[in-house]
């Protein structure tokens, strides 16, 4: 627990937050200054023992439930970056999830600017994976230019990727499909990737894959084979990075390698002198 970061952060959400906006007037009690809810009047919103956010703010709180902390980043208003501080500094360990389901649907605009910059295949999808930009490089990799609308349902359900996944129920569908077991642990109400899990059970290839498991939950760093529409067979090394302010979303770029063998070195880890 990071008590002062916790209570700096707290103190000052909670300041902002008018009493009356929830229908209570605001407190005048003896040696009161500060703006915004006192701290018996968030138990009360809460529906909380009285003196159980004053433990919370105060750093006395060991180990404090998540359901509490949801209640009050939600009451505050925190943005997704805040209520990972909160959970960090009061838990010491990330949140389960984000804090709104609306959460990782869209990035900010600048992101199409660095996307188009970018001179390997690139894209970038939502939390749901629905696709949100891609470079001209990406969309080469497809006859005609045409990107599929979700990534994830493209991979793993469409005839399509598997021909341009090559070696797709080995190399592919096992590391990928854990990525939706794991963002639907994270995510249960989310309808999309709920859609893309029930057609992986109806279909007759892809369900033993899926209902066998596996650990993987992102790809940074992988090499996988494929067929490039334009280039024919090679592989890609892959790198993964996720927008700060969209959790759940994911930023791709696919390192090309031509020929059908992997002929080129792997690459070092990067690593501070």
């Amino acid at each position: 627990m990071h008590k002062k970061a916790l209570r700096t952060l707290l103190r000052e959400r909670r300041a902002l937050i008018d009493p009356e906006s929830h229908g209570l007037s605001r407190p005048t009690g003896q040696g009161r200054r500060a703006p915004g809810l006192s701290q018996q009047q968030v138990d009360q919103l809460l529906n909380r023992a009285i003196h159980t956010y004053h433990r919370l703010e105060a750093g006395t709180y060991p180990n404090p439930p998540v359901d509490l902390l949801r209640d009050v980043a939600q009451l505050f208003a925190l943005n997704e970056q805040e209520w990972v501080s909160l959970c960090r500094y009061a838990r010491a360990q990330d949140p389960p999830g984000p804090l709104h389901t609306s959460s990782g649907k869209a990035v900010p605009g600048a992101w199409q600017e660095a996307v188009d910059g970018i001179t390997h295949m690139a894209y970038i999808t939502d939390a749901s994976w629905d696709l949100l930009t891609c470079n001209e490089a990406f969309a080469d990799l497809f006859p005609a230019g045409q990107v599929p609308a979700n990534i994830m349902r493209w991979m793993l359900l469409e005839e399509e990727a598997r021909k341009t996944l090559t070696d797709w129920e080995n190399a592919w569908a096992p590391p990928v499909m854990p990525q939706l077991r794991s963002a639907l642990a994270s995510r249960p109400d989310d309808l999309t990737l709920r859609q893309i899990e029930n057609e992986i059970y109806a279909d007759p290839v892809g369900a033993p894959l899926y209902e066998a498991g596996g650990a993987s939950i992102h790809p940074d760093g992988d090499e996988r084979p494929i067929l490039h529409h334009r280039h024919g067979a090679g592989w890609v090394t892959m790198c993964a990075a996720q927008p700060l302010t969209a959790p759940g979303a994911r930023l791709i770029i696919l390192v090309f390698h031509a020929g059908a063998s992997r002929a080129h070195a792997r690459t070092a880890m990067l690593r501070a002198n």
